[in-house]
C-alpha cells in the first residue's frame, strides 16, 4: 500500500512537471516579445543619436536638438552645470558653439543602449570633436523616454576627458 501510495504521488509529480513546461512556453513566447520590443526600441534610440551627429556635423544645431525632449524638464548635466529645459539647453549650445570650426566633426562612438523599461532606455557612449587644432572628447550617458514624437533624451550627463 505505501508503494502504491508513493508510485501515484511520483506519477502525480511528472504529470504536473509536465503541465509546468506550458508556463514555461508562454513565458518564451513573452521573452521573445520582450526581445524584439527591446531590439526595435535599441534601433530606434540608435536611429536619434545618428541623427544626431549628421545634424551637427552639417552645422545644424537645432536639427541635434531634435533628439532632445522638447520640454522643461530635459536635464543636461555637464562639469559642475546643470541645464533645465530644452530652450535653454539649445542656447547654451548655440553660444558655446557658434561657428563651424568650433563645432568641428562629430562622433560617437562605444554605444552601450538598454532597454530599461517599456519606455526608457539608457545609452551610454563616448563623443569626440575633430576640429582644426584640437580633438575634445568624452563621456555621455542618455536617459531615452518614448513621447509621442519618439524616442527623445530627456536626461543628458556628458563629460569632458583631461
Amino acid at each position: 500500500m505505501k508503494h502504491s501510495f508513493m508510485f501515484g504521488a511520483m506519477l502525480l509529480m511528472i504529470a504536473l512537471a509536465g503541465c509546468l513546461d506550458v508556463p514555461a512556453f508562454a513565458s518564451d513566447q513573452q521573452e521573445q516579445k520582450s526581445n524584439n520590443r527591446d531590439a526595435k526600441a535599441i534601433a530606434a534610440v540608435r536611429a536619434v543619436l545618428d541623427t544626431q551627429v549628421a545634424a551637427w556635423n552639417r552645422g545644424d544645431i537645432e536639427g541635434f536638438m531634435d533628439g532632445y525632449w522638447r520640454s522643461p524638464e530635459t536635464v543636461f548635466v555637464s562639469g559642475d552645470t546643470v541645464t533645465h529645459g530644452w530652450a535653454v539647453v539649445l542656447d547654451r549650445y548655440k553660444k558655446g558653439y557658434d561657428t563651424r570650426e568650433k563645432m568641428g566633426t562629430l562622433a560617437f562612438s562605444d554605444l552601450e543602449i538598454k532597454v530599461i523599461g517599456k519606455d526608457t532606455a539608457v545609452a551610454l557612449g563616448r563623443w569626440q570633436l575633430t576640429r582644426a587644432k584640437d580633438t575634445p572628447h568624452g563621456r555621455f550617458t542618455l536617459i531615452f523616454r518614448r513621447t509621442q514624437e519618439g524616442w527623445r533624451i530627456i536626461h543628458d550627463h556628458t563629460s569632458s576627458a583631461s
